[in-house]
């Protein structure tokens, strides 16, 4: 059992003792929670933060203040809510890179493993290709062909070095026999606002964060998870081109080590109270993101998982940053 997956499994076991729950939580929270997104507004992560910002701050009795902190790949802002009390009213809103950024960033101040407590996953949700308007292709296939054609010249965006898009990437290099040049950026909104201009070729980000874009004129031309997407059955999976290509991403809540069991209890029930509201549910899917039911100790299977998918990527690529 590893670090995350053993702190998971001891604030589970602590929830299952009501006095200490109530003695820990009974007056959490007393001021405002600062909710620490690390991508830039517009992007997939601040997007959902804030589909369910309002029911949230609904059922904690307090504001919920969503931060946006960018840079580094998510390095910056997670570097903040770790240093902050771990008194619950500080906490961070990641995705996939939180298991993928620690296996190729070695310069890291602090250990994600041991700086945080996964507390409640909020979402999973593929991310998406998309190509500028005027690329030579209009599909898969030829995006792989004019890679091949042009090897390390296409170009493709992402939210950040080692950022989980940026994995995608690689995989997807690996997958096809190509070789694409990387750029990375802040968070997807930024990638979206580049492809949209025509500076990128591609960007390997979310659907929400594509939208503009494709206003624009940009194609989506498949999806990153292992099959289509109900709500999206017209983009196509690499898996159909290439099986065996599965990968996505999620959104989850993270507390700094040492925070009171009972205010993640309560924060955990904010969230889950708030997937539950219909139309935060119908927007959620408008923005291409699926709700998920979590407790901590499945959500530390995840992180796992996703980690090991990241090593394997890492031996196979020779991948690092730092």
């Amino acid at each position: 059992m590893d670090r995350i997956t053993r702190r998971a499994a001891l604030l589970l076991g602590s929830l299952a003792t009501p006095g200490l729950a109530r003695a820990q939580g009974s007056t959490w929270p007393d001021r405002p929670v600062r909710f620490v997104v690390p991508y830039s507004a517009g992007g997939v992560a601040d997007t959902i933060a804030r589909i369910m910002q309002a029911r949230v701050a609904e059922h904690l009795g307090q504001p919920f203040v969503i931060e946006n902190r960018t840079g580094a790949s998510g390095a910056i802002a997670a570097a903040a809510v770790a240093q902050a009390p771990a008194d619950g009213h500080t906490l961070l809103f990641e995705g996939a890179t939180f298991a993928t950024l620690p296996e190729v960033r070695r310069d890291l101040p602090f250990d994600y493993a041991a700086a945080f407590i996964p507390v409640v996953q909020v979402t999973t949700q593929p991310y998406i290709i998309g190509i500028r308007a005027g690329f030579p292709a209009t599909d898969l296939a030829g995006f792989v062909a004019e890679a091949k054609r042009r090897p390390g010249e296409v170009t493709y965006g992402t939210p950040g070095v080692a950022h989980i898009g940026h994995f995608m990437g690689e995989a997807l290099q690996l997958a096809a026999g190509i070789r694409l040049e990387h750029v990375p950026f802040r968070g997807g909104a930024d990638v979206a606002r580049e492809l949209a201009a025509g500076r990128i070729d591609a960007g390997i980000i979310s659907y929400s964060s594509l939208r503009p874009a494709v206003e624009r004129g940009a194609t989506l031309i498949a999806s990153t998870a292992g099959q289509r997407q109900a709500s999206l059955p017209q983009i196509p999976v690499i898996g159909e081109t290439f099986p065996g290509y599965d990968m996505s991403s999620w959104t989850g809540v993270f507390a700094p080590a040492g925070t009171p069991p009972a205010a993640m209890q309560r924060f955990g029930a904010a969230v889950r109270a708030a997937l539950a509201d219909a139309d935060v549910r119908r927007r959620l899917e408008a923005a291409g993101a699926d709700a998920v039911e979590s407790d901590p100790v499945a959500f530390a299977d995840v992180i796992r998982r996703d980690r090991e998918t990241a090593r394997r990527i890492v031996q196979a690529t020779g991948l690092r940053v730092g």
